[in-house]
């Protein structure tokens, strides 16, 4: 199985920590030159010196300033000639729909699918030229089955699922696949914060909020960041090439759909 990256660049989004930064590395492991994306430049500093081989560098970015993202992806980015893309943002807040705001559904708008378009458009073009391309999107076990209490989240990520579906058809004969990787319950600041916040919501402990989470995993436990990034370099790899327009879940069995 050809899982080899040598001679590819990378562009992975949200990589100062969690998923993101377990799938620089993992994609750095299997021979990509990476650049790391996120807000905040300490800490991508300290992925770059973590990631195995040589000529990683890093670029910092707030997806929710449209109009930065545009003018850094126009002067350094779209020139890099990139062949992988993933696709990574800080989810929303958590709370019921019935009390989110307009102002927070265009908020993650502009930070998923926004951002998720901008930096497609971008890499398209080397992509074309190389007849290889691959674009990974991190969303939620949220577009098969909507989770309680995020409200935001779930219509944000069902769009980006609808937008992910529509690219990888317009795209296929290119060379170039489009696919979503759908994080179960990972080991993350993430799940934290979400646990912590519906702890303080209902009253509950945030070790009870956890454990009912965990009653719901048939696998009897969550996931690391590093699971995660497997399928996300698999699915990078030469190896999936025929493999386009999937929401592929890793989430230990917990999604009841088939």
């Amino acid at each position: 199985m050809n899982l080899d990256l040598a001679g590819k660049r990378a562009l992975v989004c949200g990589a100062s920590e969690g998923i993101g930064r377990a799938a620089a590395i993992e994609l750095a492991r299997l021979g990509a030159t990476v650049t790391v994306l996120a807000r905040r430049s300490e800490l991508l500093a300290e992925v770059v010196r973590d990631l195995p081989g040589i000529g990683h560098d890093y670029v910092v970015a707030d997806f929710d300033d449209t109009s930065v993202l545009e003018a850094l992806i126009d002067g350094k980015l779209a020139p890099r000639g990139y062949t992988i893309l993933v696709n990574n943002a800080g989810g929303p807040p958590g709370g019921p729909i019935t009390a989110a705001k307009p102002e927070q559904f265009l908020a993650a708008f502009r930070r998923h699918l926004v951002a998720n378009q901008l930096l497609s458009q971008a890499v398209l073009p080397a992509m074309r030229e190389q007849r290889f391309g691959r674009i990974i999107n991190i969303v939620s076990t949220s577009v098969y089955e909507p989770i309680p209490g995020l409200g935001v989240s779930n219509t944000i990520r069902a769009a980006v699922a609808g937008w992910a579906k529509t690219l990888a058809r317009e795209v296929a004969a290119d060379g170039i696949t489009v696919n979503n990787v759908l994080p179960g319950f990972t080991n993350t600041a993430r799940l934290e914060k979400l646990f912590a916040a519906r702890a303080e919501a209902t009253g509950q402990l945030p070790d009870a909020i956890a454990q009912a989470a965990l009653a719901q995993v048939p696998a009897g436990r969550f996931a690391e960041a590093e699971e995660i990034a497997a399928a996300i370099a698999f699915l990078a790899s030469p190896a999936a090439g025929y493999i386009t327009g999937v929401s592929l879940p890793v989430d230990g069995g917990r999604l009841h759909s088939i």
